[in-house]
């Protein structure tokens, strides 16, 4: 190609993004299919939430949204993979609570959360509740906490291992209330259930949704939620901050993107999610789940996965936890 021909063709191309800025590009986006990166696997909340979200993005915006999982260390793998994508777009995380709590546990991991990821949206919020076996002598929250003062070391509470939110709820407990309950873990919520009923614990931290059976077949009692408000499905069961001021615990899920991702494509998948996340169906359907939607706009839900970060660095660090 002759000198003048490529100085041409560069100067018309150097014209035709001045005159097309990125958020013309953004216009067209999605013009290919867009994958959801996915860290835990088939069945799970995240796993499901991914999906749903991916099909209404699918229905709104005309092209697939595929989500794939990537399982494995508590969704570190999965978060790397969306590090090194391309930040076109194209490639998205469902940010769960552990991306908020890892940072603390894992000392060599090869990003950074915060500063490698772009919020996009909030998806939703699960609350947990504490449960006992109806032998235990507490009754109530208040009977428990004084319980476990007076018992340092003497009760066991179960979690899904370290790392979880059930796990952080409970040394969240330890920290704000002065006492010292043992974390037992297990791998996954079954062999807790089994042991708590066989009176082999003391306590569990659980979802709500994955309680409830149990609570209404009377096999378990349920003391408290950690959530800011008392569960609809278990509206005479009092919330944590009822007795200790500003407890608040919750598992959730929203959507990141790599670092460098433009403002304008954040901003319509912010657009399209959170009009989702009203629509009378789908929203019946994260009900359905146990979950509360959790719409915000992307710098709200910067600072609520900064805040969250900031809050169990600290309570982390009080429990001595380490994962590597």
């Amino acid at each position: 190609m002759r000198p003048q021909r490529r100085e041409f063709l560069a100067l018309a191309g150097a014209v035709a993004a001045a005159a097309f800025p990125p958020s013309a590009f953004a216009l067209d986006y999605p013009a290919r299919p867009v994958r959801i990166i996915e860290g835990f696997g088939g069945g799970g909340t995240p796993d499901l939430i991914s999906r749903l979200i991916a099909q209404w993005l699918s229905q709104r915006l005309g092209q697939p949204f595929v989500v794939e999982n990537k399982t494995g260390a508590a969704g570190n793998i999965a978060t790397e993979t969306a590090v090194k994508a391309a930040p076109d777009g194209y490639t998205l995380l469902t940010a769960v609570s552990a991306n908020a709590i890892n940072p603390s546990l894992y000392h060599n991991l090869d990003f950074d959360f915060l500063r490698d990821m772009v919020p996009v949206a909030g998806l939703i919020q699960l609350p947990m509740v504490l449960l006992v076996n109806p032998s235990f002598t507490a009754k109530s929250f208040r009977e428990f906490l004084a319980y476990a003062k007076a018992h340092p070391g003497k009760v066991n509470l179960a979690s899904p291992g370290i790392g979880t939110p059930m796990y952080v709820a409970g040394e969240l407990i330890n920290l704000m209330a002065g006492v010292k309950m043992v974390d037992v873990p297990y791998r996954g919520p079954a062999g807790a259930f089994t042991d708590l009923l066989a009176n082999r614990v003391q306590a569990f931290i659980i979802t709500v949704p994955a309680a409830i059976g149990f609570v209404r077949a009377g096999r378990l009692r349920a003391l408290a939620v950690t959530g800011t408000r008392r569960a609809d499905v278990l509206p005479d069961v009092p919330t944590i901050g009822e007795f200790l001021s500003g407890f608040e615990a919750t598992a959730w899920d929203g959507i990141c993107a790599p670092k460098g991702t433009s403002a304008e494509i954040v901003n319509k998948l912010n657009a399209a999610i959170n009009a989702g996340l009203a629509d009378p169906q789908l929203k019946a359907k994260i009900k359905g789940l146990g979950g509360e939607t959790m719409p915000m706009t992307p710098q709200q839900f910067g600072k609520f996965l900064a805040d969250e970060t900031a809050k169990w660095d600290k309570v982390v660090k009080f429990s001595g936890a380490k994962a590597d």
